[in-house]
């Protein structure tokens, strides 16, 4: 019971803490999903047509790359979601975990949380900045270690994990993803278990939407798949992935992470909507064929997700499975 409570009561002040920083550094509005398409509309103007490139200096560009992705990694994260996932992923004191894709480090700080007393936590980016801004925050908490890392290659000098955990990275990795994941086993203990989780038909889910701008939305996606290496079905792929390598007690599970229906709130309307003209302004060979182009798509889409019968979600898919043997 005492540990229970030491537990939330160690959550808490993490959160109250980050909270406090957001409010002092964040953008003042919570971000959602077309605030990554806003910031994927910034790369196509400038990126060439694969999403990981490698620059003069041997590092690799990335498709939301931008100054404020910190921000917006920090800013989507829910603490009451992640905690849930990590639940289910096995998440508990005394284990030894290897966050992969840590990105500004939030969610290894929520992890942390979760593995007291007695555990420890590895977070790894290829972006310098990112880990910066990570160990600028929580580099100081025992227990809490941030390295920079290119995790498309094997990482073995890191060491072995209880759990290695993987969630919103594969999307970004469409063709390397497979090999990602087999390089990973490497980091896994006897027994240890590989979590991944990423979100499936992602952007696509709206009802009861017009054919027309249904069509667009999906060649939307399309672009970023065929010249971002982007994946709007990773979650899908999942299973395969552990299957393959032959991961065993392989479980799998599913839970909304995107869920806007009825009425819609001035936080989604600003988000969506802000987000959907910034991107698409970027693209707007795409609405050539649409009637009016680009200006009435967007009236057709703002008038579609004003009205309370819209339904729009996305799904993550979370899969879990150990070490193969051999």
């Amino acid at each position: 019971m005492h540990a229970n409570a030491a537990f939330w009561r160690q959550s808490s002040s993490v959160d109250n803490a980050y909270n406090h920083h957001l409010k002092k550094t964040m953008w003042p509005i919570r971000l959602n999903l077309l605030q990554k398409l806003q910031l994927m509309g910034y790369c196509f103007r400038d990126m060439p047509d694969d999403k990981h490139v490698e620059t003069d200096s041997g590092k690799k560009s990335y498709l939301m790359e931008s100054k404020d992705e910190a921000k917006r990694l920090d800013i989507k994260t829910d603490p009451d979601e992640l905690r849930q996932q990590a639940t289910w992923c096995n998440i508990r004191p005394g284990t030894k975990v290897l966050d992969v894709g840590c990105g500004p480090g939030r969610t290894t700080s929520i992890l942390h949380s979760m593995l007291q007393p007695g555990g420890s936590i590895v977070g790894v980016d290829f972006s310098e900045e990112r880990v910066s801004h990570a160990k600028r925050l929580f580099g100081n908490i025992p227990g809490v270690d941030f390295k920079v890392r290119d995790f498309t290659k094997p990482m073995d000098d890191l060491g072995s994990f209880d759990i290695v955990w993987v969630r919103f990275v594969l999307e970004y990795f469409k063709r390397e993803s497979p090999e990602i994941v087999r390089n990973l086993i490497s980091n896994l203990n006897p027994d240890g278990q590989l979590c991944l989780l990423d979100l499936d038909y992602n952007c696509l889910n709206h009802y009861e939407l017009p054919s027309r701008m249904n069509d667009i939305i999906h060649r939307f996606m399309e672009r970023l798949e065929e010249r971002h290496n982007f994946d709007p079905y990773a979650g899908r792929k999942l299973y395969s992935y552990l299957f393959d390598l032959g991961f065993r007690d392989i479980e799998m599970n599913l839970m909304a992470h995107h869920l806007i229906y009825g009425e819609i709130r001035p936080e989604d309307e600003f988000n969506w909507i802000k987000k959907l003209e910034v991107a698409s302004s970027h693209m707007r060979d795409i609405f050539n064929d649409y009637p009016g182009g680009y200006d009435a798509f967007f009236t057709d889409f703002k008038t579609f997700f004003h009205d309370p019968r819209r339904f729009t979600y996305t799904p993550i898919i979370m899969a879990r499975g150990k070490k193969p043997l051999g």
